[in-house]
């Protein structure tokens, strides 16, 4: 997902020409995560044949090496429907689907895995055991999730945040959804990211408070509070990715027009934002639970074969740049600004 050279974008009805082909950004990032080690992954309660399928096919890229967790019986019942093999994959017993998820959680806590990856269970009950005060993957971060859009008509990578875990976050909150992000984006080689705040006018109004967190978010990167990304806001929708609506409205940034990364104001707006993008636009969709101690894979029944690789992909990637000091270098530069309280990186989940 390394983006091309920008072009601009025109805000009419009907959508430009696409810029690539349907779902070429997420395999370019298949194909640069193969260079990379398979990450351990515990498989949370794999009991139908797409979330399966979706572990062995990430294994087969070379992208994970699965532990499926859950009852025994049915993910071999799922195995022989799909006509799959499981010889030589570990399976780690758990009696339903609770019971795998606190058991995944527990493998992650205890260092045996790298990552997480959904199955055929609720995402509730997946993050009930990852948000355990005190035997979940909890961080000095608040976790939030991060979508990573391919979108035809955009002409490089787009992700979009927090659209499902944290439902009306407060302003500390929306720091760490900010940071999250960034680092992703970082780990994906989008360095400096460009981070729009989103809200339905761009100019700061009490009346809408998303606009004044917006502003808030923006001196709080001044201060060193966020780092990593360059942030603007509050930017409307068509503001944050077309050049030519911020021109008509007279708005000079750097961001405007050119974002990298979407904040959304709630989960609602964000929800809506990316699968307006999937089923109007031809975006695919993929996509990371962040801020915990393994990155959270939370893959749909409605997703296909390819965001579910590309969902791997990004937490093999995300993995590997942790490993690699990410976060530590991270925390090195806001302790050169004096103000590591402020970094997003103390608990506040």
């Amino acid at each position: 997902m390394i983006p091309p050279a920008p072009k601009s974008q025109r805000p009419t009805a009907t959508p430009s020409a696409p810029s690539h082909e349907p779902g070429a950004r997420y395999r370019e990032l298949i194909s640069a995560a193969k260079r990379l080690p398979p990450i351990r992954t515990a498989v949370v309660h794999p009991c139908d044949q797409a979330s399966l399928l979706g572990a062995l096919e990430a294994a087969t890229e070379g992208l994970i090496v699965p532990i499926l967790v859950g009852p025994e019986p049915k993910i071999r019942a799922a195995a022989e429907a799909a006509g799959r093999c499981l010889d030589g994959v570990e399976l780690v017993a758990a009696p339903h689907s609770h019971a795998a998820a606190e058991r995944a959680a527990a493998l992650a806590r205890e260092g045996r895995v790298d990552a997480l990856m959904k199955g055929a269970l609720h995402t509730d009950e997946l993050m009930a055991a990852a948000l355990d005060p005190a035997m979940g993957l909890r961080t000095e971060r608040r976790m939030s999730h991060v979508f990573a859009i391919d979108a035809p008509h955009y002409p490089k990578p787009l992700f979009i945040t927090d659209a499902a875990i944290n439902i009306y976050p407060d302003l500390e909150t929306k720091r760490d959804i900010v940071q999250n992000a960034i680092d992703l984006a970082r780990a994906l080689m989008i360095d400096p990211p460009k981070v729009a705040i989103l809200s339905a006018v761009e100019t700061v109004t009490p009346k809408i408070p998303s606009t004044v967190d917006a502003a808030a978010l923006c001196k709080m990167a001044d201060r060193g509070q966020i780092t990593g990304g360059i942030l603007d806001g509050p930017l409307a929708f068509d503001n944050a990715v077309s050049k030519e609506a911020a021109r008509a409205k007279g708005i000079v940034s750097s961001v405007a027009g050119d974002a990298d990364i979407l904040v959304a104001p709630d989960l609602e707006a964000g929800n809506m934002l990316a699968k307006q993008l999937v089923y109007l636009a031809d975006a695919g969709i993929a996509g990371l639970v962040l801020g915990g101690r393994v990155p959270i894979m939370l893959t749909s029944r409605a997703d296909g074969v390819l965001s579910r690789l590309a969902s791997a992909a990004l937490a093999q990637i995300f993995a590997h740049w942790r490993q690699r000091g990410g976060w530590h270098k991270a925390e090195q530069r806001v302790e050169a600004h004096g103000t590591p309280e402020a970094q997003g990186v103390r608990a506040r989940s």
